[in-house]
């Protein structure tokens, strides 16, 4: 067993873990990522990733100081520019980069591209140490940060381990750290098709009874679905050949759809998490190890960016001032500057949710009013779409 010493140990190395370590080493910090596997290599004539995120301008903003947005372009991503949701089709709220006047509102990119685009920018990095494939077995508090054991015996040694392992953290538990969780009565398919035409630069997404229906304009002529239903009606869709999912594609979604060809699918349950902390002397959880989302505007690698934003500002500005920057009283500045954001968006997703889950007449009237003022709001809904994209 051989302990080595390190400043900084990320266990985690998605798009999060990832962003916030080669943050760390660029700042002078002698970082260790520990992650189960490596992004697979990014193959330019293969289908997308089934997974995709619509990132923010505050985001591409963030991989652009990295200095790994370059990477991502080289591979894939697609720009959008234009968001629209509606219900009847009365009552459409449409924003447009134009009104923030910005070139584009986000990119549409493959989960795959992004950690692949980070994890070479690690893989170059002087000061990080990859351990993958690598299974992490252990960690216990020491006077000075934890030990850390892996699986083949290796101890670590770090002043800060940052839990970046997702919704379902080992580093959290291990910390003792309790959440706030429930599952919401809604699960989520994403499919990936090839169009008839090319896709645009528009997403949208359709409000119906049992849950949207959503639109993410990719490369060439791919774009992703996203189908919002009943946990059981998404069981019984992933049963389905590709043949009888088209059509089922067909008598869901709206004309304007057009005809796609389904290539791929995925499935997944939606649970509402948030951390009853987010520190402790030594540690801090980001992204989805701290919180998880209802997926509704594609705002949950986002806030993960934004965690990274705020953890790397409050770590680099103590050392810079020679504070001992992984002491709680530090680590809580981060805690503090993030919790209430996510929680505010969190439960702005969550009214969204229950206000478009009821079909009472009543209800469906009040929410497609509430669109249609919306679309009118002027300043309030440029502020709401600034705020969505981390402008504010």
């Amino acid at each position: 067993m051989i302990n080595q010493p390190i400043e900084v140990v990320v266990v985690g190395g998605g798009m999060v873990g990832a962003a916030a370590a080669l943050g760390l080493a660029q700042n002078g910090f002698q970082v260790a990522v520990i992650d189960h596997a490596a992004p697979p290599a990014f193959d330019a004539a293969g289908a997308p990733d089934i997974r995709i995120s619509s990132i923010s301008s505050a985001s591409v903003d963030l991989l652009k100081g990295l200095g790994v947005w370059q990477a991502v372009k080289a591979m894939r991503s697609h720009p959008y520019r234009q968001l629209e949701t509606w219900e009847w089709e009365s009552a459409h709220v449409v924003f447009n980069a134009d009104e923030l006047k910005l070139p584009e509102l986000g990119y549409m990119v493959e989960n795959n591209v992004l950690q692949r685009a980070l994890w070479e920018a690690l893989e170059a990095h002087p000061r990080v140490t990859l351990y993958c494939p690598a299974q992490l077995t252990q960690m216990r508090r020491r006077s000075a940060g934890y030990e850390l054991m892996l699986a083949d015996g290796l101890a670590l040694d770090a002043k800060l381990v940052i839990g970046a392992d997702g919704a379902n953290s080992q580093v959290r538990k291990w910390a003792g750290i309790g959440l706030h969780a429930w599952h919401y009565h809604q699960a989520c398919m994403l499919i990936t098709v090839q169009c008839e035409a090319a896709p645009g630069e528009s997403t949208w997404q359709q409000f119906t009874p049992d849950g949207p229906h959503a639109f993410l304009p990719l490369f060439d002529n791919w774009a992703s679905l996203v189908w919002y239903d009943r946990p059981a009606r998404i069981r019984q869709l992933q049963t389905l050949g590709m043949a009888q999912l088209q059509r089922e594609i067909e008598k869901a979604f709206p004309a304007r759809l057009g005809k796609v060809t389904p290539v791929a699918s995925g499935a997944f349950p939606l649970t509402r998490r948030h951390a009853l902390h987010y520190v402790q002397p030594g540690l801090a959880l980001i992204g989805d190890a701290a919180h998880t989302i209802h997926p509704l505007a594609g705002q949950g690698v986002n806030l993960g960016y934004r965690d990274v934003e705020a953890l790397l500002d409050v770590v680099i500005n103590a050392r810079g001032n020679g504070e001992a920057w992984s002491t709680e009283p530090v680590l809580k500045r981060f805690e503090r500057r993030r919790q209430i954001d996510n929680f505010i968006m969190q439960s702005g997703m969550d009214l969204f949710y229950a206000g478009f889950s009821n079909d009472l007449p009543p209800v469906r009237m009040l929410r497609n009013l509430g669109l249609m003022a919306a679309q009118r709001a002027g300043v309030l809904k440029r502020q709401a779409l600034k705020y969505a994209l981390g402008l504010s």
